[in-house]
């Protein structure tokens, strides 16, 4: 029995769950090569025993501080990109406990040398690690490979650069969206047919560029009665999306499909409504903000394809700290994505 008087340790959890105290440990720093039936011994242990790990108290001793900086684009209007910086923020008051230090740096969206410029600055300030929302630019992979050479880790989060030396990408496989969008916007239609207008961001973001392959995929290996549109470029803002795809209706009376490849879907929404047509049109978007709830009820979007800024955050900084302490072969899982219609809504 344990005594209720003194502090619970990761030895008492091991002997309650019936294992090592290694095991313990690997649980504990979801480590992989734990069978799921162990991790669950161990995590009903650690609640019925009230056991908090003491990592402070273990990095105290090693005199041991994390320094990580998130980069993230200057998207004030973009609801999932403040949905991340809100996530990072929860992530520093979270990483006090493990002496994990983050702070924020925005760039102008868009701009591979302001972000590349952002990322050359943490070679000097002590930072150890960085997770940037990454633009797809020659500049960007320069600046990691500088950072690389310092032996400091650069993550790539939601949207990937590649071929660069960043040390590992958390996100979803945007490729395999692209395809379910492709998939979900040939069944809807049907045997109709007509021209689907993507809008994207801008096609220097990977992730969006990603998508935009994989829906090219299906849709031409598998409903030739559509036609895809050049993308139309929204810079994820609203103001700009609206025009664009008002004059597509306009100019266009068998335009039947719409994949939003990023933000800017209030504009979206507007010109659909305006012109008469957000039932006649699928339209297929991503992330479930609250105003893509509102479209989805609404039946102006016909679904969402959504990842999880929480998850890919804490990833983020679990890996960070990983690589910081030379756990050189943690791999994260990449981001689940899930697909919401109105009926679905959680």
């Amino acid at each position: 029995m344990v005594d209720l008087d003194r502090r619970v340790t990761a030895g008492d959890v091991a002997a309650a769950a019936g294992v090592s105290l290694a095991t313990v440990d690997r649980v504990l720093n979801s480590r992989p090569g734990v069978r799921a039936v162990t991790v669950k011994a161990v995590q009903d242990a650690v609640e019925r025993l009230g056991f908090r790990k003491d990592v402070f108290a273990a990095n105290l001793a090693r005199s041991r501080q994390y320094r990580f900086r998130f980069l993230l684009p200057r998207l004030p209007q973009n609801s999932f990109m403040q949905s991340v910086r809100r996530e990072v923020d929860m992530g520093a008051l979270r990483g006090l406990d493990e002496r994990i230090a983050i702070s924020i740096g925005e760039y102008a969206a868009f701009d591979p040398v302001d972000l590349a410029r952002c990322l050359i600055a943490c070679r000097h300030d002590g930072t150890m690690g960085v997770a940037a929302v990454a633009v797809d630019a020659p500049e960007v992979r320069d600046a990691i490979a500088r950072l690389a050479a310092d032996g400091i880790a650069v993550l790539t989060l939601v949207s990937d650069v590649t071929p660069s030396r960043r040390a590992r990408f958390i996100g979803p496989d945007n490729v395999a969206a692209g395809r379910v969008a492709g998939t979900l916007l040939g069944r809807f239609l049907g045997p109709r047919q007509g021209h689907v207008l993507t809008v994207a961001g801008r096609m220097t973001l990977r992730d969006h560029a990603e998508r935009r392959l994989g829906l090219a995929q299906v849709i031409e290996r598998d409903f030739p009665n559509l036609s895809l549109l050049p993308v139309a470029e929204g810079l994820d803002d609203g103001a700009v999306t609206e025009p664009i795809v008002a004059k597509a209706l306009r100019e266009m009376p068998d335009l039947v499909g719409i994949y939003s490849l990023g933000a800017g879907n209030r504009g979206i929404a507007a010109a659909l409504e305006a012109a008469g047509r957000s039932r006649t049109v699928v339209t297929i978007g991503h992330e479930l903000t609250p105003f893509m709830r509102e479209a989805l009820l609404s039946g102006t979007f016909d679904a969402a394809i959504n990842q999880d800024p929480s998850d890919e955050v804490r990833r983020a900084v679990r890996t960070l700290k990983a690589l910081a302490d030379g756990c050189d072969d943690f791999h994260p899982d990449p981001i689940r994505i899930d697909i919401y219609l109105k009926d679905n809504l959680p």
